[in-house]
């Protein structure tokens, strides 16, 4: 089935009239635009004040299924956790409690570069509103250029905000064998020193993971122990705590150990990261904590600021000590954050309204929509 024009237009007419509607289409989409744009930017700026320093935060609890090994509460306050108290039970430590020491509270640092995205984000959207609009009264095709490659960008930075809130790719560890030294401890022969490696593109600070960005000894009150890893992300928006009992790579191994472990009296608790050597990084001081840009004092990213952290950061982590060691006990627990759970929905919502408002302007300018 075809469709004719009666009466008959010529070739050329036809081509005129055919701009003619195109550019009618182009300036009611960018009309009805306008309406759009502005409910992107509400719902970033929504999604801005969910991580938002105001007290008194979200108080989170810490707790293992099934058993006592970790109980106990966090607060956080933005992208930091400001108090809380743990109590610990592992098995190859002695019973412990954990306090947050207010005075120098832990940078989360996926917090931190979500912070840092969202302003951009909303920058971009706010830039979107105001130039958009100033650019359709001029020329409309002009406007659908620059709305288009813009909307890109921002289509890019809500993926790289909800990929954080997801925790994948850039929280999954790869480990990468070395070759052991000659003056490594030799009672585990069948070990292999490992480098942790963050798979992925992403460019975030939490590239590196728990070996370089456990938290600060100075964190705690009073100062934690070498021996003990405290580490916190985000996964599936929600808050990760991992606690490892760590054991240096040189240690000596006593006698009896070693007999009791080759005849199966005793084992070591077995867990995805046993019998590997790590290169852990101990901190005196926070390594996510990034240093205040020009004019800016805040201890993080705050809307306007559009400094990344990964230099500072790295430049932090220069100065800690460097062990090898193992991991002897591992403990991970989940607690679930209510306003990290809300912005991750938020955020897919954006992300669907944005793809759909992009699919629609490169229709109407006869362009291949790009993911």
């Amino acid at each position: 089935m075809s469709v004719e024009i009666w009466p008959p237009i010529a070739p050329e007419q036809l081509k005129i009239e055919e701009d003619a509607t195109q550019a009618r289409e182009l300036t009611w989409l960018l009309d009805s635009f306008q309406a759009t744009l502005l409910s992107l930017k509400h719902g970033l700026e929504e999604c801005y004040a969910l991580l938002a320093p105001i007290d008194p935060g979200s108080t989170l609890v810490l707790s293992t299924p099934r058993a006592e090994l970790v109980k106990g509460h966090v607060t956080r306050v933005g992208a930091r956790i400001v108090k809380g108290t743990i109590h610990t039970k592992l098995r190859t430590t002695a019973p412990m409690t954990i306090s947050i020491n207010p005075a120098h509270p832990i940078h989360l640092a996926p917090l931190v570069t979500l912070n840092t995205l969202l302003t951009q984000a909303v920058d971009l959207a706010s830039l979107c509103v105001t130039e958009g609009e100033r650019k359709r009264q001029i020329d409309c095709q002009g406007a659908a250029v620059f709305l288009s490659s813009q909307l890109r960008l921002l289509a890019q930075g809500i993926d790289e905000a909800a990929a954080i809130l997801k925790g994948s790719p850039t929280n999954i560890t790869e480990f990468k064998p070395q070759q052991r030294p000659a003056t490594a401890n030799t009672s585990r022969p069948s070990t292999a020193v490992m480098e942790a490696s963050v798979v992925g593109t992403s460019s975030s600070i939490n590239e590196g993971g728990w070996t370089q960005y456990s938290a600060a000894s100075k964190s705690f009150s009073p100062p934690l122990s070498p021996a003990l890893s405290f580490h916190v992300t985000i996964q599936d928006a929600c808050l990760v705590l991992h606690l490892r009992a760590l054991e240096p790579a040189d240690a000596p191994v006593h006698l009896g150990i070693k007999l009791a472990l080759a005849i199966g009296t005793a084992r070591r608790l077995e867990h995805d990261e046993a019998e590997k050597v790590f290169t852990y990084v101990y901190h005196e001081s926070d390594a996510s904590l990034p240093h205040p840009g020009l004019g800016q004092s805040q201890p993080y990213p705050t809307r306007g600021s559009r400094s990344t952290t990964s230099k500072s950061a790295c430049a932090s982590s220069e100065s800690g000590e460097v062990k090898e060691v193992y991991v002897r006990e591992k403990v991970r627990v989940e607690s679930a954050d209510p306003s990290l759970l809300s912005m991750s929905t938020k955020l897919t919502a954006l992300s669907n309204t944005l793809g759909l408002a992009r699919r629609n302007l490169a229709a109407v300018m006869g362009e291949e929509f790009e993911e």
